[in-house]
């Protein structure tokens, strides 16, 4: 399987993505904001950073890059699409993904292990996890607020499309504790916490087995496999 992982400027967690594709079995291609083609890729990720230095707001500008044109319509065509914190931000601003994110609760820009629950393992990037599970995957914004109307939040509870909420500590307000969402479709997905930063023992967060050995964030990258497999 061939992911791509689009680079823009800005962007921080690009070649940690390729590592985890790498990890995962599948083959990383690097793909560039200012071109037009997704070298037939199965499946793209969008990395966490700060895309065109967050100007206007963060992921505004990056939505509207030439290659989001073709990230758009093939995802609307059910490309398998998981967007990385800044790449979160960036699905919602081009609407393939509801709400929006704002300025932390605080005004502070957070980092810690953030314990998930998994709301929906239906998804192309959730499918290795069971629903209800517990998980802890690294967090590192200052602008991840998820916000949408009450009806929209309602919308998204009512049919499943809480993909991942936070558990113990709302790092950052997010309404109803969301850290993650889906489409109608569940090909694409959007959350805060790095998953590309939890796919090594010795490198993930700890866990009650060892220190850092947490490596939850490997299955979303292995489901994306799993979904394209089963296609």
């Amino acid at each position: 399987m061939r992911i791509g992982v689009i680079t823009f400027p800005g962007s921080l967690d690009d070649r940690d993505a390729q590592r985890a594709i790498r990890f995962a079995d599948a083959e990383p291609i690097a793909l560039w904001h200012g071109e037009h083609d997704l070298k037939g890729v199965d499946a793209i990720v969008l990395p966490g950073g700060f895309s065109y230095g967050d100007y206007l707001r963060a992921g505004a500008i990056a939505s509207v890059s030439p290659i989001m044109a073709e990230v758009i319509d093939a995802a609307n065509k059910g490309l398998p699409v998981l967007g990385i914190c800044n790449g979160f931000q960036m699905l919602t601003e081009a609407h393939l993904l509801p709400g929006g994110l704002i300025r932390n609760e605080l005004g502070t820009f957070v980092r810690r292990d953030q314990t998930l629950r998994v709301e929906n393992a239906d998804t192309a990037w959730t499918n290795d996890f069971s629903a209800g599970e517990e998980i802890v995957i690294p967090l590192k914004n200052g602008e991840g607020g998820f916000i949408a109307s009450d009806d929209e939040l309602d919308r998204l509870e009512g049919e499943g499309r809480v993909a991942f909420r936070y558990v113990g500590v709302n790092p950052n307000g997010s309404l109803r504790d969301i850290a993650g969402v889906t489409n109608e479709r569940g090909n694409v997905v959007g959350l805060m916490p790095h998953p590309e930063h939890a796919i090594e023992a010795g490198f993930g967060p700890d866990t009650d087995a060892a220190m850092r050995s947490g490596v939850d964030g490997l299955r979303f990258f292995t489901s994306a496999i799993t979904a394209l497999q089963a296609v």
